[in-house]
């Protein structure tokens, strides 16, 4: 049965992701790595195993998934390993952490629930049955294409109501999002080498609690946080005159003094400009106050920044490095717009939602097997000449300049994969001109 494979380059990498799975199971990876970059119309994980030209071994496949969804942090340290050896760090680490739901079918899935709708839509629904991902992305700056969100981690949040419908087998037990979030930076914490830049941590405000904050403090993280408009801020304590001896006990870590953003952002005077990156790697001028402050959640003094919108408005952020950079802090504001970008690729190009399967492992498994992919072809195409990736010599109507999307390094790759399987043919001579030609159409016609 004729299959396409990976390319060299990729068959390293599935090496290096199969590495943590059983022996028995590992040499699949690959197989479902091509069939995820092969499929086509709906991607179900049917769709992925008829890419791939399993044949009627398609129900190990099946069970292939649960086992890949009870080692993704195995798996996932892994894929960390060849993002930091193929991406420039820079002067510093970032990271990205927020949640997606994706929609699911039937009353028969597992770890399924109703849960928030951040995107209603025209119909304007504010809630929808499926699955909710808490989601660990790096985010990292490219030259032409701006910033990119590589998605490392996927974790299934349940509801605590949800968890007693799960089969006794699952071995599955209630964390609320924040707990989640806090063991994937300590996880994380492990998996960086010692030497590493310093690592910081873009959080959207429903991150900006105690139960988060502290752990990733811990770990080492700087945190980068939206702040409540009405968040409880206190001033700094009182400092000693000069000369005088602390007293008996514990010096003060919060002030007495209470701290209104509102009034700070009301105010006209003191707003300064600091010029950053945008998403699309422009430069964008911002209009900023930034002041030091206490705050319980974060467990000491904090540096808040209030950016002004160009409509007026304001939005407050915390850093709990007292004393980041004001540039640094704005700038790791806008990166954090990058794992929005990364849920828009994965449910329009990856199309994470139309994987129907049933068991809760199942699921765990293909949803990061689909971050993975997307990770990967981004680091595939991150040297690679634009031309390479988004020839548009046949849309005469397209942006010619336009960076190149996420959906344009995938067709990139899929012409690489068709491209190899051609060179491997044994043409008859006389005939391998217009076969050539032919072939060359058909593996344009596939990206």
């Amino acid at each position: 049965m004729f299959a396409v494979s990976l390319t060299a380059e990729w068959r390293e990498w599935a090496a290096a992701l199969a590495a943590p799975l059983h022996g028995r199971l590992a040499w699949r990876l690959a197989r479902v790595l091509a069939g995820i970059l092969l499929a086509s119309g709906r991607r179900t994980a049917s769709s992925w195993f008829q890419a791939a030209r399993v044949g009627s071994r398609f129900r190990s496949y099946y069970y292939f998934l649960d086992s890949v969804g009870r080692k993704t942090q195995q798996v996932a340290a892994a894929l960390l390993e060849i993002v930091m050896g193929r991406v420039d760090a820079g002067d510093r680490l970032v990271f990205a952490l927020d949640d997606t739901p994706t929609k699911r079918y039937g009353p028969k899935v597992q770890g399924a629930g109703v849960h928030h709708n951040p995107t209603p839509g025209p119909a304007g629904s504010q809630f929808l049955y499926g699955h909710s991902w808490v989601t660990l992305s790096r985010v990292v700056h490219h030259a032409r294409c701006g910033v990119i969100g590589l998605p490392l981690l996927g974790m299934l949040y349940i509801r605590k109501k949800d968890v007693p419908g799960l089969p006794a087998g699952a071995g599955i037990s209630f964390a609320t999002k924040l707990e989640m979030a806090a063991e994937a930076v300590t996880w994380l914490r492990i998996q960086l080498p010692g030497d590493a830049v310093p690592a910081w941590v873009v959080v959207d405000g429903g991150y900006a609690k105690r139960e988060f904050l502290k752990p990733a403090i811990k770990a080492g993280f700087v945190v980068v946080a939206r702040l409540r408009k009405d968040a409880a801020l206190c001033d700094l304590p009182p400092a000693l005159p000069p000369g005088q001896k602390p007293g008996r006990g514990r010096p003060p870590t919060y002030g007495k003094g209470h701290l209104s953003l509102a009034k700070r952002a009301g105010q006209t005077r003191g707003w300064k400009e600091v010029t950053v990156k945008a998403t699309t790697g422009r430069a964008v001028t911002r209009r900023y106050k930034t002041f030091l402050a206490t705050w319980r959640p974060a467990g000491g003094v904090v540096r808040v920044v209030i950016l002004k919108e160009d409509d007026g408005s304001w939005r407050a952020f915390l850093c709990t490095d007292a004393g980041a950079g004001v540039e640094a802090m704005v700038q790791a504001i806008q990166d954090r717009w990058a794992i929005e970008q990364n849920y828009h690729d994965l449910k329009e190009v990856e199309r994470i939602e139309q994987v129907q399967l049933r068991r809760v492992w199942s699921n765990v498994g293909a949803f990061n097997l689909s971050l993975w992919v997307h990770t990967l072809a981004e680091v595939w195409a991150w040297g690679r000449p634009e031309a390479i990736l988004s020839d548009r010599s046949d849309r005469p109507w397209d942006d010619a300049g336009r960076r190149p999307s996420h959906a344009d390094k995938r067709h990139a790759l899929q012409r690489e994969m068709l491209a190899e399987e051609y060179r491997r043919l044994d043409v008859p001579e006389p005939w391998s001109e217009k076969i050539r030609r032919l072939l060359a159409g058909v593996v344009r016609l596939a990206g």
